[in-house]
């Protein structure tokens, strides 16, 4: 077990109605202007955004809005929550929503106590010292935002889609009403279960020897969220299936699943596949950050696995009981070739990657690139975000290079 610092600050608040605790919550942490940070679609059909802000009502916290936070969110408009949160004077900044809107107020929070340009951060030109606290009600388990030190955001103009980790970006406080989940789609519930599972995924293949604790908290986590995922397909409003899918999004992304899988002084696993996704999402911002994992994923593990055959034969083991087989235990009566022990590991970590695959897919997520409109004539434009993002070499599961990035590219389309 490598070395490890865990932090986890978040205070969560999870259960039935806990959406209307929200201002009790705030005020008793002691804060009293509010910048409301929001998309402007579901919260605000449902009424959840309504009962968010008469919760702040009653308990004397004032507020001021900004809504319009798209998916993949942009930096125009951090800009203008910055400027709205300087000029209202606001001690703390309330995202309602999902990955997005609470990335975005992330943002707002670091660059309303910043004298230059927020992209700083993100071009890494500049390091955060201070934030307005942040104080999330979570509408989409998926991005685990709500107990992260990550934030992660769109410059259209650059056509770059950059991330920022810092346990500045860690919330105060987390609202979690799993009934708020009940109406989402099903592709955005399937894009958030993948999203949570490939950020298990990314720190479970970091590269490091196996860590027995942390490997059955990671691969635990993800077979409840497997489980989770087929119950709300059939049943969207069962609560149990609902509440285990946001609590695992969250433990799935807050440093947990990760500790002693870490190289000390570096991130805790391996992130080449969120890399490799951004650029596309950056390419296209209409592409689900979890609709692009879910095919990149299975392209990056078929490229990389030899590398480290055992932690993919432990994941496949644990996640799917798929194990090599044994000529000399199992019945292979009915195979007319020699089944060798490479012969064998190969076969089950392969078995290992269609059944995930298979099962992102049984949730309506997409098998190849050309399912999200990408074109072999696109790879080129996705190299240089890649280049300003990654460098010339990345990856700690298997160093890649950008030639083996267009390579796991062109075998997804």
């Amino acid at each position: 077990m490598n070395d490890f610092t865990f932090y986890s600050p978040t205070r969560f608040v999870f259960g039935r109605r806990a959406c209307d605790r929200t201002g009790e919550e705030v005020a008793a942490a002691g804060y009293r202007r509010a910048l409301i940070v929001y998309g402007g679609g579901s919260v605000v059909r449902a009424g959840t955004l309504d009962r968010v802000k008469a919760s702040l009502d009653a308990a004397g916290v004032t507020h001021v809005e900004l809504g319009g936070v798209r998916p993949n969110p942009e930096i125009g408009l951090v800009r203008e929550g910055i400027e709205c949160a300087r000029r209202e004077q606001v001690d703390v900044v309330v995202p309602v929503g999902g990955g997005s809107a609470i990335d975005c107020a992330k943002a707002i929070a670091l660059g309303a106590c910043y004298d230059g340009d927020v992209w700083d951060f993100f071009m890494k030109r500049a390091k955060p010292e201070r934030r307005l606290p942040v104080a999330v009600v979570l509408t989409i388990p998926a991005s685990g935002s709500e107990g992260s030190n990550s934030c992660v955001i769109s410059n259209d103009a650059e056509q770059l889609k950059c991330g920022i980790n810092t346990d500045l970006n860690r919330p105060v406080l987390a609202i979690m009403d799993p009934e708020l989940t009940f109406t989402l789609p099903a592709y955005q519930t399937a894009a958030g279960v993948t999203d949570m599972i490939a950020h298990i995924m990314e720190r479970f293949f970091s590269g490091e020897p196996a860590v027995p604790v942390t490997d059955n908290i990671a691969c635990g986590l993800i077979r409840a969220a497997i489980e989770a995922a087929q119950t709300v397909a059939d049943d969207p409003s069962d609560y149990e299936a609902r509440a285990n899918l946001m609590w695992i999004g969250t433990l799935a992304h807050n440093g947990l699943a990760g500790c002693g899988l870490g190289i000390p002084g570096k991130r805790d696993g391996d992130w080449t596949c969120h890399g490799l996704e951004h650029e596309l999402s950056a390419l296209d911002p209409t592409i689900t950050h979890g609709a692009g994992l879910a095919v990149i994923f299975p392209a990056w593990m078929r490229f990389v696995w030899r590398a480290h055959p055992e932690r993919f034969l432990e994941f496949g083991r644990q996640v799917f009981g798929i194990e090599p087989v044994d000529p000399e235990v199992d019945d292979l009566s009915g195979i007319d070739e020699k089944i060798t022990p490479e012969r064998a590991v190969h076969d089950a970590v392969e078995a290992t990657i269609d059944e995930l695959q298979d099962f992102f897919c049984s949730l309506g997520m997409p098998r190849t690139l050309g399912d999200l409109g990408v074109t072999e004539e696109d790879v080129d434009k996705l190299m240089p975000g890649l280049r300003i993002n990654r460098g010339e070499r990345f990856g700690s599961c298997m160093e890649l290079t950008l030639d083996d990035a267009r390579a796991i590219y062109l075998s997804a389309l």
